[in-house]
């Protein structure tokens, strides 16, 4: 037997064979119903004993409520299997609104994590901009500290001729000090001499 349009194998799986076994098993019975009365048919043609025809027909009417039985059954199996392809078309179109919805979620985020991912980018783009313009400005800075270096050593190697040329200034003031100092007392001394003669002249007169 066919499966019906919109079923899925899942939960109401039993119920779909169930109806399938009830339905073999109306067919079976209408089969032994008609040849039964074949067989009724067959002994209004022929002569058969009481006994056997009561036993076809007691047979005939069991078979006839165990087919009325199954009708009932299957009627129930059929009110169940309405019932469970109700659910499962509720639960398709559940189904669908839920893949909608997620669709429209998932579309979200990937718009977000573009949005995301440019300003990333960006935010890269401007880091690897200002540490090109820090590397160019640590250049510059290194540059400038060797300038100041080369002119701290200018200044030192100034300085210490600057002390050297103190030191000879200091000692040829200290020279000339001195000589100006022996040249003082030649003076005063020759000076003295000069007063000393000029004193004794007078008197030898």
């Amino acid at each position: 037997m066919a499966t019906p349009v919109g079923w899925s194998q899942g939960g109401s799986g039993s119920v779909c064979l169930a109806f399938d076994q009830l339905r073999d098993v109306i067919e079976s019975q209408e089969e032994l119903i008609h040849q039964l009365r074949n067989v009724m048919v067959l002994q209004d043609e022929n002569f058969v004993s009481k006994e056997e025809f009561q036993a076809v027909e007691k047979k005939l009417v069991e078979e006839k409520a165990a087919h009325a039985k199954t009708k009932v059954l299957l009627a129930k199996e059929e009110e169940k299997l309405q019932f469970a392809l109700g659910e499962v078309e509720v639960l398709s179109k559940q189904l669908e609104k839920e893949k909608l919805a997620f669709e429209k979620a998932l579309s979200s985020v990937k718009s977000r994590a573009l949005q995301e991912s440019s300003k990333k980018d960006q935010l890269i783009t401007k880091c690897n901009e200002i540490e090109s313009h820090i590397i160019k400005q640590e250049d510059i800075l290194n540059g400038k500290e060797n300038e100041i270096k080369e002119l701290q050593q200018v200044i030192s190697q100034q300085k210490e001729i600057f002390r050297n040329h103190m030191s000879d200034f200091r000692i040829q003031k200290q020279q000339e000090n001195y000589m100006a100092q022996v040249l003082d007392q030649k003076h005063k001394k020759a000076s003295g001499a000069r007063q000393a003669r000029s004193r004794q002249r007078p008197r030898e007169k």
